[in-house]
C-alpha cells in the first residue's frame, strides 16, 4: 500500500484552525509548534521536515522555491514542499484534501507543488 503523505505545517501556515480542520479528516501532520522548531531559518524547516519523512507546507513561495532549486542544483534530497497563497481557510482545505489522494509520499519527493494548481 502506498504510503500517504505526512505533512509538516512551517510557521508561516500552522493556524489552529487549518490544523483543526486537517486532523478533523485524519490527516497526519506535525506543525512547527508542536515539533519546537520556531523562529528558525527555512532551510531549518525543510531540513527538519525532511527528516521527519514529512512534506513542508508554507505560504512562504519564493524563499521555499528558492531552497528547492539549491536542493536540485545539489542532488540533495528533500521529502517534497507544497507552497499556497494565503486564501481561506476552507479553500486551502479542500485544495490540500485534493493534492492529498493524488499523490504518495514517493510522489512528493524532490517535487514543489503549487497548491494554486489543486483548484
Amino acid at each position: 500500500m502506498p504510503e500517504m503523505l505526512r505533512l509538516y505545517l512551517d510557521e508561516d501556515v500552522m493556524s489552529r484552525d487549518l490544523v483543526n480542520a486537517l486532523r478533523s479528516r485524519a490527516v497526519d501532520l506535525l506543525t512547527a509548534k508542536e515539533a519546537g522548531q520556531i523562529h528558525i531559518p527555512d532551510s531549518q524547516h525543510l531540513a527538519y521536515a525532511t527528516a521527519q519523512g514529512r512534506t513542508l507546507v508554507t505560504y512562504n513561495t519564493r524563499d521555499y522555491a528558492r531552497l528547492h532549486a539549491e536542493y536540485r542544483a545539489a542532488d540533495r534530497y528533500h521529502a517534497g514542499i507544497i507552497v499556497s497563497e494565503q486564501v481561506q481557510i476552507g479553500v486551502l482545505v479542500r485544495r490540500l484534501l485534493k493534492l492529498l489522494s493524488a499523490y504518495t509520499a514517493t510522489d512528493m519527493q524532490d517535487r514543489l507543488e503549487y497548491l494554486s494548481n489543486w483548484r
